[in-house]
């Protein structure tokens, strides 16, 4: 029971995260359950049919907050449920032994990615024009692949390639990448039924994963607003990358002192990214204050004769 009340803890801070970034449910979900010796497919499994229930309660949270582009979902949610198959199909048909590195690797370098990318200020300009379907199919192509082997990743691959683009707003972007996955979760699922069957699913997990999600989504679709995303990501692309690093050293029997040494390694790159995070976001915070103040301020004109409306040049000639 204790175990179960923790995963609802899990899954409800992992859907605020999600809600917030537009990514890292799954990343943060199959860490833990990897964490605690779930195989990876099972894992997976597991978190994608959580998932089917906390991404249709955040799709219809962000649709609710008008945080969805429709047009984006449409395009990029098909072709992220083909890769979710096909790689729900690849994960459920290796061994336990190559997929626990396999998995876990995909993990770090998504966690890796999370620090990198948060330490650095996000894109605030917009471009303008549409994304165009040979970017967005392609995208969701990728990113449901490496989602369904990795246990999560849907967000880290679709959300930072959209912001980038720099056509949509952060906010719809999250809301967009957040409703698409419900189609994305639904199609791993499927996959993994065919390949693993149902005792692939752990289904104490999904319930207490799910609970957590559920209660989370309206707040988190909510907060994404307001969290500061810069500080959020590099905090949890941390926990990510030292969580995972346990188990790609134990795959390569790493002993003695060099556990150790990475793991402070890892730890001072860790602070570092939320100090340049931390730095990033004070700049980011001052340029739109600066920026406001300026809009705020009065224009001074020079006073001419000319210029003066009849009622001043009156008041004037007493």
């Amino acid at each position: 029971m204790r175990k179960l009340l923790v995963l609802a803890l899990v899954g409800l801070a992992a859907q605020l995260v999600d809600g917030a970034l537009g990514m890292a449910y799954g990343l943060t979900s199959s860490t833990l359950l990897l964490l605690v010796g779930v195989a990876p497919a099972a894992a997976s499994a597991s978190v994608h049919l959580a998932e089917m229930g906390t991404t249709l309660a955040a799709g219809v949270a962000h649709w609710r907050f008008g945080n969805v582009d429709w047009r984006v979902v449409s395009r990029i949610a098909v072709p992220g449920a083909l890769g979710a198959f096909a790689g729900a199909t690849f994960l459920s048909s290796i061994s336990t032994a190559a997929a626990a590195p396999w998995m876990a690797g995909i993990l770090f370098t998504l966690g890796a990615y999370l620090l990198v990318r948060f330490s650095r200020p996000l894109r605030t300009d917009r471009r303008g024009g549409r994304l165009r379907s040979r970017f967005l199919g392609p995208l969701g192509l990728v990113a449901g692949f490496i989602d369904a082997t990795g246990g999560g990743g849907w967000g880290p691959v679709a959300t930072p390639a959209l912001l980038v683009s720099g056509r949509m707003e952060p906010r719809r972007v999250i809301g967009s990448v957040d409703t698409s996955e419900f189609l994305v979760a639904g199609a791993a699922s499927v996959g993994f039924l065919i390949g693993l069957g149902s005792e692939g699913f752990l289904l104490p997990m999904v319930g207490a994963l799910l609970v957590g999600g559920l209660i989370a989504a309206p707040v988190a679709a909510w907060l994404v607003r307001i969290v500061p995303a810069q500080l959020l990501g590099a905090a949890i692309g941390g926990v990510i990358v030292l969580t995972n690093a346990r188990v790609l050293m134990r795959s390569a029997d790493l002993g003695g002192a060099v556990p150790p040494i990475v793991y402070v390694l890892l730890a001072a790159g860790w602070i570092v990214a939320l100090t340049l995070a931390v730095r990033a976001l004070r700049r980011t915070r001052r340029a739109r204050a600066t920026a406001a103040t300026a809009l705020a301020e009065p224009t001074t004109t020079l006073d001419t004769p000319g210029d003066r409306t009849p009622a001043t040049a009156g008041a004037t000639d007493h």
